[in-house]
């Protein structure tokens, strides 16, 4: 029966990444359940390796491990499991990688010793997929093409993950290397999985052959379902691998092909020259030798040996990622208002700055993580850009309206033109120009009556140019005196023009 899973602990915030529960623990790191929290809602489900304190803090190792991941980033293949990012925090360091919803073959093997051998083709397709992700990372370039010369260095049970849908994938590249586990580093010291060590990476000397003695291991491991070094004391373990008589994998399993013995003891040859020159070479004669199951077929085997293992962690998946697509987006806060967001507990004054940004409120539902539900920013962009074009629209509209009530402009030429007489308000005297200015004195009854008629444009009448008037619209109406006894005025021919101020009651 599936145990129920256990409660689900509160999301620590690294960055642009959500991490939840523990995965798997070894002495170096720890796995978890990692969330990508992107912009526009976008979320992905990935495992964080998150590294021991005591290996972080030193300056030597961070900087090696980073380059190492780099490095790592750029073998990109079917059977290797992909580096995604490396975060580096006060203190920590996080490995970001695709998740995998499979097993690792260390823990299939120890679940296969209850129900029987794996079957060979099985064991054949599982073991050609880490040789593949093998030759994809021997043959990994870099920016420039040069080839970077990566080898794996810790080749184990450990570090090949088998996937439901029966894909087998090679991890651990950046930070077996980063941690120097693979090659001797200091006079006296091996570092890596003992058990799996070519006899040069032993002695010092590590190539890519060395990758392909310990996949020979893993698989002659594989079909015999026993260890090929054992031992418990480390000398015992090396005098085995330099020295001692290895058997073909048939003398312990009657039941294998010959033609399968070839295979595995040419790459558990001692001398490097005599194995495979490419880890491709020798997955192509695996292959040849007793066929591959296929896909499906591997996946069935996986679930048949992992199946309450495989459900619990689905079950979380699940869980993590209903609770996490509220999280819209955080990438815009500092960690420590992230981290309060995922943790139901909002900073001081955060619910109104965020309410001023654009956010929604808080809500937690049962135990699930409180989160705060923001408008996308492709939404908040959009209401930019209308913001902007409503405020340029009624900026043009202000200024064509002040263009049109401007008052007409009166050139010199047309002021040349008027009557000699006529003194308009509101343009300078020459020859008092700082004086206060005069009162309007009409000396011209057709002047006085100009004063009051609109500016026009010059038109066009039978092929002539009329030019109108010279007039003035004045700047403000002055301070008159109006004579209206009588209300008109006499020309020299005796006509009678008639005074329009008297008429609308525009006294002082």
């Amino acid at each position: 029966m599936l145990a129920s899973p256990r409660k689900r602990e509160r999301a620590t915030i690294i960055g642009r990444y959500a991490l939840y529960d523990e995965i798997a623990s070894g002495g170096m790191a720890t796995v978890h359940y990692g969330r990508l929290l992107g912009p526009v809602g976008f979320s992905r489900t990935v495992a964080v390796k998150r590294l021991h304190p005591q290996f972080a803090k030193d300056p030597e190792f961070v900087a090696m491990f980073i380059d190492e991941a780099r490095l790592a980033a750029r073998i990109r293949h079917p059977n290797v499991v992909q580096t995604l990012d490396v975060v580096a925090t006060e203190g920590e360091l996080f490995v970001v990688m695709d998740y995998v919803q499979g097993e690792s073959l260390s823990r299939l093997l120890r679940a296969s010793r209850t129900v029987g051998a794996i079957p060979v083709r099985v064991a054949s397709a599982i073991i050609c997929g880490a040789l593949h992700g093998l030759h994809a990372a021997h043959e990994a370039t870099d920016e420039k093409g040069e080839p970077l010369g990566l080898v794996h260095r810790d080749m184990s049970p450990q570090n090949v993950l088998v996937d439901v849908d029966g894909t087998a994938r090679v991890l651990d590249f950046g930070v077996a290397k980063a941690a120097g586990r693979a090659q001797t580093t200091g006079r006296g010291k091996i570092k890596g999985k003992l058990r799996y060590m070519a006899p040069e990476q032993i002695l010092g000397s590590v190539t890519r052959q060395s990758d392909l003695f310990a996949t020979s291991v893993v698989l002659w491991e594989v079909l015999t379902g026993t260890r090929l070094f054992p031992g418990d004391d480390p000398r015992e373990v090396i005098a085995k691998i330099l020295n001692g008589d290895i058997d073909p994998p048939s003398r312990h399993a009657p039941h294998l092909p010959p033609a399968i013995d070839a295979v595995v003891m040419r790459g558990l040859q001692r001398d490097p020259l005599h194995r495979y020159a490419t880890a491709r070479e020798m997955a192509m004669d695996l292959e040849s030798a007793v066929g591959l199951a296929s896909p499906t077929q591997v996946g069935a085997w996986v679930e048949s040996l992992a199946q309450n293992a495989l459900a619990q962690r689905a079950a979380t998946v699940a869980e993590i990622e209903s609770s996490s697509s509220r999280v819209v987006d955080v990438a815009h806060l500092a960690e420590s208002d992230a981290q309060a967001i995922l943790s139901g507990t909002p900073p001081p004054g955060q619910v109104a700055a965020l309410s001023a940004y654009g956010a929604g409120a808080w809500r937690a539902e049962n135990d699930s993580i409180p989160v705060m539900v923001q408008a996308p920013r492709w939404r908040r962009g959009l209401a930019l850009w209308v913001l902007g074009g409503a405020t340029l629209l009624v900026a043009c509209i202000g200024v064509l309206l002040g263009l049109h009530r401007s008052p007409p402009v009166v050139s010199t030429a047309a002021l040349s033109l008027s009557a000699p007489s006529a003194v308009v308000a509101g343009a300078p005297l020459p020859s008092s120009a700082a004086s206060p200015a005069p009162s309007l004195a009409v000396s011209s009854p057709g002047a006085a009556r100009s004063a009051e008629v609109p500016a026009r444009r010059p038109r066009e009448s039978a092929g002539k140019a009329v030019t109108p008037s010279p007039v003035v619209v004045p700047a403000q109406r002055p301070n008159v005196t109006i004579d209206c006894d009588p209300p008109y005025s006499l020309d020299a021919q005796g006509h009678k023009h008639w005074k329009d101020a008297c008429f609308r009651n525009q006294g002082p």
